[in-house]
């Protein structure tokens, strides 16, 4: 992305914090937001523009309120590039985010997220201090990037791993994310790691229906999902087996600016590592079914599984 788009979505993302701050969810009526420093600040618990993102902010979220925390959630605020940045400047409190990759954009690069789940942790936990960030406990969950064709695809070309994308990828178009092009774990990595050169990259989404509906119509030949997305089993789609570990663990974890745990205590973190404890993959990937697949609100899916989890009261439900 040219630096002056990212000025300027910078700017738009610091815009629409400002402005939520004044009439978002938790703080309607009120001509301005909470200063930082005081005790009844809200916290703002920021997602990436992709569903499972949303999904995790409001669970996230609603136990936080459960505890008398006053918090709200701001969904879709664009990708890594600028959500993790306004969490570092202050703008958030809160990201629900992905071991391996906030690593690798934490650390400018520097250090290799690996599929080691435990060793990824721990130098996340470093990178983050670093950064004025605290890394709560990773979830059991995992999400990470998987590279799907069509049935028909991978039987016509004979594929079942990404290696085997080789001599085909010339004449496939490769679809995903706009970021896709810059990233190590998408095509920079699948150049570097496997050899690969597409016919050519269409963006779509960051993990959502239009990718979906492009592979549908057979506007591009492989593309990249998170294999947590309920789309991939749905259509009965192949997931390539990433045989030379291009993609990192990917444990779903919240990282919390290290002011905003000094400001309100020990309560606040255990509360946040106590709904990662929970969170297998199987359970966010039927999670993320009754949202991408079903058409339930994330609020509301949130709420029904925070409640049957004993994380928020029968009656409560998430902000």
């Amino acid at each position: 992305m040219p630096r002056q788009r990212k000025v300027l979505a910078a700017a738009f993302l610091a815009l629409a914090v400002l402005c939520a701050a004044c009439t978002g969810p938790g703080n309607r009526g009120s001509s301005a937001a909470p200063a930082a420093g005081r005790a009844d600040a809200v916290i703002t618990v920021g997602s990436f523009n992709f569903p499972e993102s949303v999904l995790l902010a409001y669970l996230y979220a609603g136990a936080l309120a459960a505890k008398g925390f006053r918090v709200r959630v701001l969904p879709d605020l664009g990708s890594r590039e600028l959500v993790d940045p306004a969490l570092m400047n202050g703008l958030i409190q809160i990201v629900p985010e992905y071991t391996g990759s906030a690593l690798n954009f934490l650390s400018l690069g520097r250090l290799a997220a690996t599929s080691d789940a435990a060793a990824t942790y721990r130098s996340l936990t470093r990178s983050a201090e670093r950064r004025g960030l605290v890394a709560g406990q990773p979830a059991p969950a995992q999400d990470a990037n998987a590279i799907v064709v069509t049935a028909a695809t991978a039987a016509r070309y004979h594929l079942r791993s990404i290696a085997d994308l080789l001599k085909a990828a010339p004449n496939l178009v490769f679809g995903g994310p706009p970021e896709c092009r810059e990233r190590a774990d998408c095509l920079l990595g699948l150049k570097r790691i496997y050899g690969l050169r597409f016919k050519t990259f269409v963006a779509t989404d960051t993990g959502g229906p239009l990718t979906l509906q492009a592979l549908d119509a057979g506007q591009i030949g492989a593309a990249l999902l998170f294999t947590t997305d309920p789309g991939i089993a749905s259509r009965h789609l192949v997931v390539l087996t990433d045989n030379r570990a291009l993609q990192p663990a990917e444990n779903i974890i919240p990282l919390i600016r290290r002011s905003t745990v000094q400001r309100y205590g020990p309560r606040l973190l255990a509360t946040l590592n106590a709904v990662s404890a929970r969170l297998t993959t199987g359970t966010l990937s039927h999670l993320n079914g009754r949202v991408q697949l079903a058409g339930l609100k994330p609020q509301t899916v949130a709420s029904g599984w925070l409640r049957a989890q004993a994380l928020i009261p029968g009656r409560q439900d998430v902000p």
